[in-house]
C-alpha cells in the first residue's frame, strides 16, 4: 500500500532541516566524553552473552551474580517461536539458537520452561546440534556435548610455517588469524570441561548420539580446493591420535608466544570478542593460571565492553570509540561547527594520542612503512583500520588548533600509512593488503565469517574521498588504480556492494562522494545509473532502507524499512551527485526531519553495520550459491555477524542534513568543502 506523504513537522524544507541540525548538534555536544571522544554501544547477537557464560565457566572463574544477569538478557532477546536471531527482524537462527539454550540451561533454567521447550522445538526442527556451524560445535566440545571427532583439523604445526610459504597464518584475515591461532592450541588439547548430567543437551539431537555421524560431510566434487583441504583432514586425522608428534610441542611453544604478544593494552585480542575468548580458553590449557596474569588481565578487560540494563547485563562484540568520534567529528563540520570549537578540538586532540606508532601484523606484508594508522577501539596496537584513518584524516584536516604543526604532523604520517596499503588491485581493504588468498576460504574449519580481507568498495571510496580533501594529486598512480577498481566493482544496474555496511545503500553512499570529492564528472553514466537505481529504492515515505538478508537473496537489494543511517547514505549520495533539487532528495530529507527526536537523536532498531556478510571470502559473491551447496545462507544468515552501531542512527543525519543545509545557506555544490 502507498502511504500518503506527511508534509515535514515546522512546513517549510529549509526551516525543518535546520532546527533538525541544531538539535542533533545540541545532543552531541552534550553527550561528548570529557576525553573528547564519542562512543556509543555496539550491538550485535546474543551469543556473546551465551559465550561469556560458557568462557567463564570453562574457566572457573563464573560469577552466579552476573550469569543470572546475563541469562536476563538472553531471555528478553528470545523470539516468540523460541529462537534468537542474528540481527533485528531476522528469522531465528540454529547456532545462535544452540549457544543460547545451552547457556540458560547451564545456569540453571529448566528444559521444562515454556520459552526452553519452545527454543528446543525450534531448534530440532533446524537439524539440531549436527546442523550447527563450527564455532559452536567447538563451544559444545568444550564441555562434552560435542565429540571432537566432529571438529575439522587445525595442527598448530600451521604456526612454524614461515610467511613465505604460500599457506601460512598471515595468509588468514586479522580477525581470522588472531581466532585460528588459540584455536589450534585448542584443538590440539581437545579438552573436556565436565557437567552434570542435568546440564548436558542430549535433547538438542535428532537422533540418540551414539547414532551421529561425526565425520565432516564430503564435498560434491573431491578434484576442488575444497575437495583438497577436505582430504588433507581426513590425512590429519590418523596423526592426530598419534602418541608423539615430533614438532607439535614446539609449534605450541610458538603458539603460545604469538598470543601472549598479541594481548593488547586493555587485555584483549584485536579488540573483539572471537579471538578474546579463545585465546583466554588456549592460555588456560596451556598452564596459565586463570586468576593472575595474562588471564586475569583478559577478564578484567571485558568490564569496559559490559553493558548494564536494569536486572541485565550484555556484552559487546567490540566497542568503537575511533570510529564514532572520527564521524560525529565530521557530521559537526558538515553542519558548520567552527573548526577550532572546543569539541573539535578537543576530539582532534584525542585522536592524535591515539594515533597507533608501533608495529603490527600489517607489517608482514609492508615492512618498510613507518606506523601512523588509527584503530577502530579504544586499545588495538596490533590492527589500525584502514578505514577509520580515512575518516580520521577527513576529520583531523578540517580542524584548527594552536598545535597546528603536531596535527599536520599526524595527518602527514597517516596519509602515508594509509597510502602504503592500497592493494595491487587498486583497492584498499580494512586492515591488511593483499589478503586475498581465496583458497583458504574452502577449509573445512571455515564455514563462518570471513576467512580473508580483500580490498573493497565502501573503504576504497573512503579513502579517496580522504586523498581528495587532501588536496593529493588527482592524477597520481594510487587514485588512478582505485577509480579502476571501483568502475570494475560497479553493479550492472548501478550501485556498489557494502561490504562494512548495509548493503548497496551503503556502497553506493561512500562511492559517490568520492568521485564528487576528486572532481570526477558527476553527469556520466555511471553515476547517473547510481542516481537512478537510488531513486527507483527510495520507499514511499520517503526514506531509504536495506535488509540484511539482502546479503543472501539479490532480490532484497536496496530494499527494506526506512532507517535514519540508509536514507543519510543514499541522500549524500544524491547530494554529490549534483541532486540537490531532485524531488527524491527532498522526500528524503523530509523523511529525516520529520522522524527525529525532539532531544535531537533517532530511532532505529534495525542493524545497518555489517561485520560479515558470510561469504568467506569477504566480497560480494558473482553467483549466490543455492540451498545445499556450500556458502547458501538463507535470511538468517548463519554465516553473517551482523552490527546496530547505535550512533549511526545520529552522525550520519547530521551529515547528510549539515551538507544541505549548507548548500542552502552558501550556495555551494560541494558536499564537503575544506
Amino acid at each position: 500500500m502507498v502511504q500518503v506523504r506527511q508534509p515535514v513537522v515546522s512546513g517549510d524544507l529549509e526551516s525543518a532541516v535546520s532546527t533538525a541540525v541544531e538539535r542533533s548538534q545540541a545532543y552531541f555536544l552534550r553527550t561528548q566524553h570529557p576525553e573528547g571522544y564519542w562512543w556509543g554501544e555496539l550491538e550485535s547477537n546474543p551469543t556473546m552473552e551465551a559465550e561469556f557464560i560458557l568462557l567463564h565457566r570453562f574457566l572457573g572463574t563464573d560469577d552466579p551474580e552476573q550469569e543470572r544477569r546475563l541469562a536476563n538478557h538472553i531471555r528478553r532477546v528470545q523470539r516468540d517461536d523460541g529462537s534468537w536471531g542474528q540481527y533485528y527482524g531476522a528469522p531465528g537462527d540454529l547456532s545462535t539458537s544452540i549457544e543460547c539454550y545451552f547457556a540458560l540451561k547451564l545456569v540453571g533454567v529448566s528444559p521444562q520452561a515454556p520459552r526452553m521447550v519452545r527454543a528446543r522445538e525450534f531448534i530440532l526442527s533446524r537439524g539440531g546440534v549436527p546442523g550447527a556451524r563450527v564455532m559452536t560445535k567447538i563451544w559444545l566440545a568444550l564441555f562434552g556435548q560435542w565429540d571432537w571427532d566432529g571438529v575439522p583439523a587445525m595442527p598448530p604445526e600451521l604456526m612454524l610455517l614461515p610467511a613465505s610459504s604460500p599457506v601460512n597464518i598471515y595468509e588468514f584475515s586479522s580477525w581470522s588469524r588472531a581466532t585460528i591461532v588459540p584455536i589450534m592450541v585448542i584443538i590440539a588439547h581437545r579438552p573436556v570441561c565436565p557437567l552434570p548430567e542435568w546440564a548436558h543437551i542430549d535433547e538438542l539431537y535428532p537422533v540418540a548420539r551414539d547414532r551421529v555421524d561425526y565425520r565432516p560431510p564430503r564435498p560434491p566434487r573431491v578434484v576442488s580446493w575444497q575437495g583438497l583441504f577436505w582430504v588433507a583432514d581426513q590425512l590429519l586425522r590418523p596423526y592426530e591420535r598419534l602418541p608423539w608428534k615430533p614438532r607439535r610441542s614446539l609449534a605450541l611453544r610458538r603458539a603460545e608466544a604469538w598470543i601472549l604478544s598479541h594481548q593488547e593494552a586493555d587485555g584483549s585480542w584485536g579488540g573483539i570478542q572471537p579471538p578474546w575468548v579463545y585465546s583466554l580458553i588456549a592460555l588456560k590449557l596451556l598452564g596459565h593460571d586463570p586468576r593472575s596474569g595474562a588471564i586475569a588481565k583478559g577478564l578484567r578487560g571485558f568490564d569496559g565492553f559490559m553493558i548494564e540494563d536494569g536486572d541485565t547485563l550484555r556484552v559487546q562484540a567490540c566497542v568503537s570509540p575511533g570510529w564514532d568520534t572520527c564521524l560525529a567529528m565530521i557530521a559537526m563540520q558538515d553542519s558548520d561547527l567552527p573548526p577550532d570549537h572546543s569539541a573539535l578540538q578537543q576530539a582532534a586532540r584525542w585522536l592524535l594520542r591515539q594515533q597507533i606508532r608501533t608495529g603490527g601484523d600489517w607489517q608482514v606484508k609492508n615492512p618498510d612503512t613507518p606506523p601512523g594508522g588509527w584503530a577502530f577501539e579504544f586499545a588495538n596496537d596490533t590492527y589500525p583500520d584502514i578505514d577509520d584513518v580515512a575518516e580520521v584524516l577527513i576529520a583531523l584536516r578540517r580542524v584548527v588548533l594552536p598545535e597546528q604543526d603536531r596535527l599536520q604532523e599526524a595527518i602527514d604520517r597517516g596519509t602515508d600509512w594509509m597510502l602504503s596499503m592500497q592493494s595491487r588491485n587498486g583497492g584498499w581493504a580494512a586492515f591488511d593488503k593483499d589478503n586475498t588468498c581465496t583458497q583458504l576460504s574452502r577449509l573445512p574449519f571455515c564455514d563462518f565469517g570471513e576467512t580473508l580481507d580483500p580490498p573493497s568498495a565502501d573503504v576504497t571510496a573512503h579513502v579517496l574521498e580522504a586523498l581528495a580533501r587532501l588536496d593529493y594529486p588527482v592524477d597520481s598512480q594510487a587514485i588512478q588504480d582505485a577509480l579502476a577498481y571501483l568502475r570494475k566493482e560497479q553493479e550492472e544496474d548501478g550501485p556498489w556492494f557494502g561490504r562494512w555496511g548495509v548493503n548497496y545503500v551503503y556502497g553506493t553512499g561512500a562511492v559517490l562522494p568520492a568521485l564528487e570529492a576528486l572532481g570526477a564528472d558527476m553527469t556520466a553514466p555511471e553515476v547517473q545509473r547510481a542516481v537512478r537505481w537510488l531513486a527507483d529504492h527510495q520507499n514511499p515515505d520517503g526514506g531509504w532502507g536495506e535488509s540484511c538478508a539482502s546479503y543472501a537473496d539479490p532480490s532484497l537489494r536496496g530494499k527494506g524499512p526506512s532507517t535514519a543511517s540508509q536514507t543519510a547514505w543514499a541522500l549524500m549520495a544524491l547530494m554529490a551527485a549534483g541532486q540537490w533539487r531532485s524531488p527524491a532528495l527532498e522526500r528524503g530529507l523530509e523523511y529525516l526531519a520529520r522522524t527525529q527526536r525532539e532531544d535531537g537523536t533517532w530511532d532505529e532498531p534495525w542493524f545497518t553495520g555489517t561485520g560479515f556478510p558470510g561469504y568467506g571470502i569477504g566480497e560480494r559473491l558473482t553467483d549466490t550459491p543455492a540451498p545445499g551447496e556450500r556458502g547458501h545462507q538463507g535470511a538468517d544468515l548463519p554465516a553473517g555477524f551482523m552490527i546496530n552501531y547505535h550512533l549511526y542512527r545520529n552522525y550520519w543525519p547530521l551529515m547528510a542534513l549539515g551538507r544541505y543545509r549548507r548548500y542552502v545557506t552558501r550556495g555551494q555544490d560541494r558536499s564537503t568543502a575544506n
